[in-house]
């Protein structure tokens, strides 16, 4: 049997062990999530491509401009348990992972979780957590478990980290160090919305006001279902060549001083499976790796020697433009 039969095999076999299939499931979730980010269906696309790729999200953007509300938008769509931590300077890594505690009556020791054991958990401001507080989201994030007192715990499945921060350089915010920025699937901003959108968020229309009124469309299971049939959604050999066309390009583009790493490259071609699928194909096309390119790259490669997001989505831009692309 051949590679690409099997994965098609595979492919029709897991989806047919789900309720529905992995294009309603995600129509669902892009409904749900579209009923309070109002006037950003770009930002909701990507975002929910990060998380049916099985990813982490990063949004960054000025206060006010609806991160936390696309977080929790996401959230509750998703159903499941929900863990949300507020960075401060202050705070602990046992107040991410959790601490042990001892009952001195009977001489044992007490695991008690901390709100990184959920399926979604919201990381709110990332950035002005001190380095070694966000230090402790590297296990997790990575390895999907968390090791506290000598002991590993494993985490929930699905399990998915979003993450808010402001721009670098205001009062109280931390640079994030580049081997947290890598565990991340997609950055994205929010950017302000439109004059109609903006109206329908402060007349009750949109926005906060209506976040308790978004019902779960899915379960965790389901979406842990849906993550695996999308991993192996077909991908015709020239997509795959582009995709690393596009990752070479950036490690000898003037003006980013360090290039996507391999592990990119494979985050990059999880959402952009999520994205086709978002797009309500079940293959992979050249547009879907476009779609994603910038959002999976532009906080893993360095502009001079520094991590710019903003800077290197305009670079990224120009690689896009100067790759060929295949032929359908």
């Amino acid at each position: 049997m051949t590679d690409a039969l099997s994965d098609e095999l595979l492919t029709t076999e897991a989806m047919n062990s789900t309720d529905r299939s992995p294009v309603d499931l995600a129509s669902a979730l892009v409904t749900a999530v579209s009923s309070t980010v109002r006037g950003k269906p770009e930002s909701v696309r990507v975002a929910l491509a990060g998380l049916l790729g099985g990813g982490h999200l990063l949004i960054e953007d000025l206060p006010g401009t609806g991160k936390t509300l696309l977080a929790k938008s996401i959230a509750a769509a998703m159903g499941g348990k929900f863990g949300r931590v507020q960075c401060t300077p202050d705070l602990l890594p046992t107040d991410i992972t959790g601490t042990s505690v001892y009952h001195p009556n009977d001489g044992s020791w007490e695991f008690r979780p901390g709100p990184l054991f959920a399926n979604v958990v919201l990381i709110d401001e990332v950035n002005r957590a001190s380095p070694r507080t966000q230090a402790a989201l590297l296990e997790p994030m990575a390895e999907h478990q968390a090791t506290v007192d000598g002991r590993t715990w494993p985490l929930p499945s699905p399990f998915v980290c979003v993450a808010t921060q402001n721009p670098f350089g205001q009062i109280g915010t931390f640079p994030l160090p580049e081997s947290q920025l890598d565990r991340f699937a997609v950055v994205l901003t929010m950017g302000i919305p439109d004059r109609n959108s903006e109206r329908e968020i402060i007349t009750g229309r949109g926005g906060v006001d209506v976040l308790d009124q978004i019902q779960p469309v899915t379960t965790p299971d389901e979406v842990a279902s849906a993550i695996a049939v999308i991993r192996r959604l077909y991908c015709a050999a020239p997509v795959i060549e582009y995709l690393l066309d596009l990752t070479e390009a950036t490690r000898s583009q003037p003006g980013l001083s360090v290039g996507a790493s391999p592990r990119a490259s494979t985050s990059l071609l999880n959402v952009s499976r999520a994205h086709a699928v978002l797009s309500g194909r079940e293959y992979l096309t050249p547009a879907d790796v476009q779609a994603m390119f910038a959002a999976a790259y532009a906080h893993r490669v360095s502009v001079d020697g520094r991590v710019d997001t903003f800077a290197a989505r305009r670079i990224l831009e120009t690689v896009l433009t100067r790759c060929p692309v295949p032929r359908p």
